[in-house]
């Protein structure tokens, strides 16, 4: 059995360091310009170069993204941007417009080309037609069934990759007009204002100003509101199906939503791959999947056409159960102590777990805390400070994370 790809979102260097350290086997990022993730940090070239050396130097690969649908003024320039991105060493690209294909094609003929999921890649035929035009995968649309992928598998010979982590669209592999309608933000250009995610009501056209739920519920009604999709309990259905690489989804996303995730389903892809006959789905896993900030969960359209379990109609929330507070820097053995940068507010005293890039998460008080001065405090109210403060015996590695339980 071949073990399958591990792929994780990249929104800055950060998040490429995050994804690389805790266990991802390549990372998906944008550049300035022809990617679909505006809101996103993205990169320029000179950190697409530094973040795809690190990558690189620990084995792992580095995906672009190229996948706006291009009018002819986005053309301009397209060509050196590919070269450009060949000469950095990326290892794939990732485009949905069959122009920009033509062109990657032509321009950097041995820079391997992914389908990207917006080019609703949703039948065996598709495959096909990418495979013998020279794609080397294709990502599969979130609208199919675990049935429909494993018969794609048996009729083709290209990768195939799936989301099996992250936010659902209400729209056919995420190619939605709403935003643009509603807002004028494109969402095809990477500019979604999520109007999915809000609440509606009806007005009667005779009668303005009057506002009548769509469902019983006087605040409103989130009609097109998704759960997320999460599939780490299907792990083996996945892969018996076929599918080569696992997606997250989240390059808008924090580091913690991404270093948890990433660990969570490289623990369960390294479970299964070494002794997939005894594999035994651990529910701590879906417990640390609950610890980041997350829309409660559903497997979308793996098993059957979604239904109205698979939506929350009163409310577009975040289940958040835990604050992300740091991220350990160092580890100073001399003294026993980890410096931390700050994300949230930490006091001396609070109950705290680190979350190392391997193994299991530690139970932790914080006794005491000294700023970069060596002068105790009680807080690090400053975003970003960093403090010094004892360890765990034996260590914490950097880029472990420390989270509060709310």
């Amino acid at each position: 059995m071949n073990k399958p790809e591990l792929l994780a979102p990249a929104g800055n260097l950060e998040k490429l360091y995050m994804g690389v350290i805790f266990g991802a086997d390549a990372v998906y990022l944008g550049g300035k310009s022809f990617g679909l993730r505006a809101g996103a940090g993205n990169f320029s070239n000179e950190e697409m170069a530094e973040g795809i050396k690190f990558a690189h130097d620990r084995g792992v690969k580095v995906y672009v993204t190229v996948n706006i649908f291009a009018h002819n003024d986005d053309l301009r320039g397209l060509s050196f941007y590919l070269e450009t991105l060949k000469d950095l060493q990326a290892d794939a690209i990732i485009v949905s417009d069959p122009g920009i294909f033509r062109l990657a094609q032509k321009t950097v003929p041995d820079l391997p080309v992914h389908i990207s999921t917006q080019a609703n890649n949703t039948n065996w035929s598709t495959a096909l037609f990418w495979q013998e035009m020279g794609a080397k995968r294709i990502v599969l649309a979130r609208e199919l069934s675990l049935r429909e992928i494993e018969e794609i598998h048996k009729r083709t010979e290209i990768e195939l990759e799936a989301f099996v982590h992250g936010a659902m669209c209400i729209s056919y592999s995420g190619r939605c007009l709403l935003s643009n309608y509603l807002t004028g933000r494109n969402a095809n250009k990477g500019d979604c204002a999520q109007p999915c995610r809000w609440s509606y009501q009806l007005v009667e056209e005779k009668r303005p100003g009057e506002y009548f739920p769509v469902l019983e519920d006087e605040r409103g009604s989130y009609v097109f509101n998704s759960k997320d999709l999460c599939l780490a309990e299907h792990v083996p259905d996945l892969i018996k199906a076929g599918v080569t690489s696992f997606k997250i989804e989240g390059r808008m996303k924090s580091s913690y939503y991404l270093a948890t995730v990433v660990k969570v389903y490289r623990e369960i892809i390294d479970t299964y791959s070494q002794d997939p006959k005894h594999f035994s789905f651990k529910k701590q896993w879906l417990e640390e999947l609950g610890k980041v900030s997350h829309r409660h969960y559903t497997t979308g359209f793996a098993f059957k056409k979604p239904g109205a379990e698979d939506h929350r109609y009163h409310t577009s929330s975040y289940v958040r159960s835990y604050d992300f507070i740091g991220i350990v820097k160092e580890y100073l053995p001399n003294t026993g102590e980890m410096r931390v940068e700050q994300r949230n507010h930490m006091s001396v005293g609070d109950r705290i777990e680190i979350v190392p890039p391997q193994g299991p998460f530690i139970s932790w008080r914080i006794n005491e805390m000294k700023n970069e001065e060596g002068e105790a405090i009680e807080h690090a109210p400053h975003p970003r400070q960093e403090v010094i403060m004892p360890a765990p015996a034996g260590g914490v590695p950097p880029y472990s994370l420390l989270r509060r339980e709310q």
